[in-house]
């Protein structure tokens, strides 16, 4: 059977996951600033308290942001360093939609509106529906002003309102939802579901392919023609 790894450090939440022999475990921690100091040693206490070796890993599923920018590098290097190592591919999944699973495992919202503070007065916005159990991009993920934010153009039915974009800008953000969560931070357990979605697909990538994603940059050029 698969045995993945994953973990994430691009919030302010620390968290790392296994899923071994049908089994999974995993360690979630909200720690400011101090990620890089405890995600291996969460590692370790993970692969111990299973009895796995590190080398029993197939593949390391990351969270490749949007996020803060130093938490994405830092999980970057990190699966880098240790996929380089074990000689295994690498699986990037969108903190959006890691925010946008937990929304559905926890609150049962299938249509989840997912906005992570950027900082500098704008959100990572991403919308996603559940479909056999994962949560799907509708649309691109973006980096907006609170304002600008939209839901997909076919949108029906309730929404709920998950991350802290919410939390520091729900009253500037024009949209009802059926409920929100704006305190909500991806957690590695719900990175895992997607990563396991994406390895039955066939999507692992080399390790030099594990790439950060700012959102950020992309928009900066259209943002200046504008």
């Amino acid at each position: 059977m698969t045995t993945l790894l994953a973990l994430d450090t691009a919030t302010e939440a620390c968290s790392v996951a296994l899923l071994h022999e049908g089994r999974v475990l995993s360690h979630y921690e909200v720690i400011p600033r101090l990620h890089a100091q405890r995600v291996l040693p969460m590692i370790r206490e993970l692969l111990a308290e299973a009895g796995v070796a590190l080398s029993a890993v197939d593949a390391i599923a990351f969270g490749r942001g949007p996020g803060a920018f130093t938490g994405v590098r830092i999980a970057v290097g990190v699966v880098q360093g240790l996929a380089f190592a074990l000689e295994r591919p690498v699986l990037p999944v969108s903190n959006l939609a890691v925010l946008a699973q937990r929304a559905w495992r926890e609150q049962g919202a299938h249509q989840v509106a997912a906005a992570i503070d950027a900082r500098m007065d704008e959100v990572y916005w991403g919308c996603y529906r559940e479909a056999q159990g994962e949560m799907q991009l509708v649309g691109v993920e973006a980096v907006l002003s609170p304002e600008a934010v939209a839901l997909p153009r076919d949108a029906t039915g309730d929404w709920f309102g998950a991350g802290t974009g919410w939390g520091t800008f729900g009253p500037r953000i024009p949209l009802a939802t059926c409920g929100q969560a704006p305190q909500l931070l991806p957690h590695a357990q719900d990175l895992l579901s997607l990563a396991g979605f994406a390895w039955a697909r066939g999507e692992a990538l080399p390790a030099d392919e594990a790439q950060p994603v700012y959102l950020r940059d992309k928009v900066a050029t259209p943002k200046a023609e504008r």
